[in-house]
């Protein structure tokens, strides 16, 4: 007895928890019937469909489960897959009713039991009315302004004035109103900075730096992080993007100190630490921007490699610690690993080693004479050096990628390619051991410490051999040495004076 009472108390307990986890939505839209409906939400930058329901002849349909909807802005699209209406799920109401006619979703909605819905059409409604009114305004304007009307051009700005002060006014009470509701939050998350009057530049920043600045503290500042429910809606990825993209500078030391202090400010949300560490590690991982792959690597170390992305298994983590492993010790200011390799006479002929190499700078060059890029590209590069004025100090260090070389050897000899050119062979590939003494480790696994997975693949060091340069095409390296000299020219001549 006392048992069969534990396990209905029990089983009533799992029962009150499904319930007060659960979710019942119900909607009618007249006009549609018969039919099956999509319910869908936005994530990031993108909409997800994530359930379907079958509408009665009426146009009732519902959409229940076992577990609250995650909150968000989602979307009931219609059997055309191309009209929808939009709701909210906060999060917490777990009952609600809304009801409107095909073709006119805003106008015609009525909402039972979610005071958050009531407040989110309430707030559509409004914009839309003063949108539409203030396109109307904005059509007759530009026709004045072609006809030439000065004074009536006069007269509508300042109709168009006047309806965005009556926006800003609606949002201030509206907000004041509704304080707590997620509506407010994506109001004010949404809102973009306005740059005050009185705005003064600090110290030697000019009007336009001072501007930047202000508005690029201020682009965030209303964001809620530690809020999954942003997520859901078209402004997070938005914003985030913007900022990181148009807002930070575009350097590696820059993009890392703005990449942690976002993470910082999810503030142990699961939810929106996953999307920002996501989004900045994959943005910059697939970024073409030389010097990027910094970012990638620090993500890596920083979130991946100590465990904390929590939605990865032990197979991806330890895929993404390899890469960034790889990639660390050739990123941008590093010494470029050490490469001692035979010429083309082979083992027994002379060992190269590319530190020693006496260059003001060094072309780095992996290549493979049966790669269609590289029998395109490689000529190219020929051509550049031979028009080279030696007093530059320019060389090219080029390094054959083929486990079997009697192609490189005839290719170098065909285009008279008069750099250096170094390889290993198959008889070092075969008996490694026997060279070691001559060579290093790294050197031997060349194709591994350089990452080399495609061909050709370009490095530009300077005369220490340090990474000025990465990954370009053949025909950008001239400029970019003249560019690069300018500069190291110019700030030579600011330290002198």
């Amino acid at each position: 007895m006392i048992r069969n009472i534990f396990t209905a108390l029990l089983l009533l307990a799992f029962s009150i928890n499904v319930s007060a986890q659960g979710y019942k939505y119900k909607f009618k839209v007249d006009g549609v019937s018969d039919t099956v409906i999509y319910l869908a939400k936005y994530y990031g930058k993108k909409q997800y469909y994530e359930d379907t329901a079958k509408v009665d002849s009426k146009g009732n349909f519902v959409f229940e489960g076992k577990e609250m909807l995650p909150g968000g802005i989602y979307l009931m699209v219609m059997p055309d897959k191309a009209s929808y209406f939009e709701f909210l799920v906060s999060g917490d109401e777990k009952e609600f009713e809304i009801s409107n006619k095909l073709g006119n979703f805003l106008e015609t909605s009525e909402v039972k039991g979610s005071p958050e819905n009531e407040a989110f059409y309430e707030y559509q409604r409004f914009i839309s009315d003063k949108g539409m009114t203030a396109e109307k305004v904005n059509n007759k304007k530009k026709a004045e302004e072609e006809a030439e009307n000065t004074k009536e051009v006069e007269k509508l700005q300042a109709e168009l004035n006047a309806i965005n002060e009556e926006v800003k006014s609606f949002k201030k009470e509206f907000m004041a109103k509704y304080p707590n509701k997620l509506i407010t939050k994506i109001i004010l998350a949404s809102d973009d900075p306005v740059i005050p009057e009185d705005l003064k530049p600090i110290g030697e920043e000019s009007m336009d730096q001072a501007k930047l600045r202000f508005y690029k503290s201020e682009y965030l500042k209303n964001m809620d992080f530690a809020d999954d429910r942003l997520l859901r809606s078209p402004i997070f990825h938005r914003k985030l993007d913007y900022y990181m993209t148009k807002l930070v500078v575009q350097i590696p030391d820059s993009i890392i100190k703005e990449a942690d202090q976002l993470v910082a400010r999810t503030e142990g949300n699961k939810e929106t630490f996953k999307y920002v560490v996501h989004y900045i590690t994959n943005s910059y991982e697939k970024s073409k921007i030389m010097g990027m792959d910094a970012i990638f690597v620090h993500m890596a170390e920083q979130y991946y490699m100590t465990g904390q992305a929590h939605w990865m298994d032990s197979t991806k983590t330890a895929k993404v610690a390899e890469r960034a492993i790889a990639m660390k010790p050739l990123l941008m200011g590093n010494i470029a690993p050490n490469i001692i390799l035979p010429d083309t006479s082979g083992e027994t002929g002379e060992w190269i080693n590319l530190h020693k190499l006496p260059a003001k700078f060094t072309i780095l060059y992996f290549w493979d004479s049966g790669c269609g890029h590289c029998k395109k590209a490689t000529p190219k590069l020929r051509e550049w050096y031979n028009t080279l004025d030696k007093s530059r100090g320019i060389e090219v260090f080029a390094v054959g990628t083929e486990l079997e070389n009697g192609a490189w050897k005839k290719f170098i000899q065909e285009k008279q390619l008069n750099w250096l050119n170094v390889s290993d062979t198959p008889e070092i590939n075969k008996n490694a051991a026997n060279y070691i003494s001559r060579t290093t480790l790294a050197s031997l696994n060349f194709r591994n410490t350089y990452d080399i997975y495609s061909t050709p693949v370009v490095y530009v060091l300077d005369h220490n051999k340090e990474i000025i340069a990465k990954k370009l095409g053949v025909e950008q390296i001239g400029d970019f040495l003249d560019r690069y000299e300018k500069e190291a020219a110019k700030m030579a001549a600011e330290q002198n004076q």
